[in-house]
């Protein structure tokens, strides 16, 4: 198992400046290589406090692929709902030259309704243009003087410039929350895998769809699984979790504010039972996320018990990526939990 660095940004601007937040993130990236973490990665919102401040990953990749040298950078996820391929082509292929050929591209479909809305997108579009987008990534990735008509977009005779220094293109994972048909469709395809462990136990269930579709695929190399947590360490137990309870919770309520549509009534064939999924998690916080080893909170011999725990449960995974200054978490608590994290968790794996 292998550990890495999440920023999900979920701050508002009278908390944290941009300036503040993206200097105490980059701060944390510089511990990244002497504490044993293999990547860093970060998401892309839009327009909402969940997430909001990280409207192009890339940007912050860029940054961070200067200051650790060993890191694995990884989009956590770009959106080809949002963008135009041609656009996030060149942008892919210039972060991975930039890095020196250590990107690896998360891919996802986007879920907040309000996003959608204010790019003038439909919801039940997500699929198509996911799926086209996809397609003609990998197209301008992989290939010179491409062409492709799409029902979104299209080119013609075009080579997407610069070149990726990866052959012939980065490896892409795909992100997916909690709809089946994702983690088939990613197995199929060869895409690695981006779950999110905060709903529950039906993650095992998920992962061996994914597996399945995988070994069914024929797939020459192999899959890989990374899981996001929310993660803690401190030398007392009761301390972390003072710490720790009000940030998760922060969260939380910020996610489902963030999606609080599909509770009121927005459906779509796209996101079949998201209102179900958005409610229930109203009721998470640190003590259910704890329950579910979902929030890796407490000593470091605490986290190696979950981490192993949660393997057990889930039937395996690679990589746990993690949210280490979630919220409203001190600066100072989030730094010394890396270090004593990188000190006394990392070694044990």
């Amino acid at each position: 198992m292998e550990f890495g660095m999440q920023f999900f940004p979920c701050v508002e601007p009278e908390e944290k400046s941009a300036s503040q937040y993206f200097g105490e993130c980059l701060e944390l990236v510089g511990l990244a290589d002497r504490y044993g973490y293999s990547h860093i990665r970060t998401v892309e919102h839009y327009f909402h406090p969940y997430g909001g401040y990280s409207p192009n990953p890339i940007v912050f990749l860029s940054a961070a692929a200067q200051i650790s040298k060993k890191a694995r950078i990884v989009t956590g996820a770009v959106l080809p709902v949002f963008n135009n391929p041609l656009k996030l082509a060149g942008e892919i292929a210039m972060l991975d030259g930039l890095s020196d050929g250590r990107l690896e591209v998360g891919i996802a479909r986007a879920f907040v309704p309000e996003e959608f809305r204010h790019f003038k997108i439909e919801l039940n579009e997500s699929v198509a243009r996911f799926d086209e987008g996809v397609e003609q990534l990998i197209l301008l990735l992989e290939n010179e003087n491409v062409s492709h008509l799409g029902r979104f977009h299209d080119f013609e005779n075009v080579t997407s410039l610069p070149r990726p220094v990866q052959k012939p293109r980065p490896q892409f994972w795909t992100a997916a929350f909690a709809t089946p048909d994702s983690f088939e469709k990613a197995g199929r395809a060869g895409n690695w895998i981006m779950g999110i462990p905060i709903a529950g136990g039906q993650m095992a269930e998920l992962l061996g769809i994914y597996r399945e579709a995988w070994k069914s695929a024929g797939h020459k190399h192999e899959p890989r699984c990374m899981l996001a947590f929310h993660m803690l360490c401190h030398e007392n137990r009761e301390e972390a979790k003072d710490l720790a309870r009000a940030p998760i919770k922060k969260y939380f309520d910020m996610l489902v504010d963030s999606a609080s549509s599909w509770i009121g009534g927005e459906t779509s064939d796209d996101y079949k039972g998201y209102g179900k999924l958005i409610e229930a998690l109203k009721k998470e916080d640190l003590d259910s996320q704890m329950e579910k080893c979902s929030a890796w909170v407490g000593t470091p011999k605490d986290i190696v018990e979950i981490a192993h725990e949660y393997d057990r449960q889930c039937g395996g995974f690679d990589d746990a990526s993690l949210q280490i200054n979630f919220t409203t978490l001190p600066h100072a608590a989030a730094k010394k939990s890396v270090q004593l994290f990188g000190e006394k968790v990392v070694s044990q794996f």
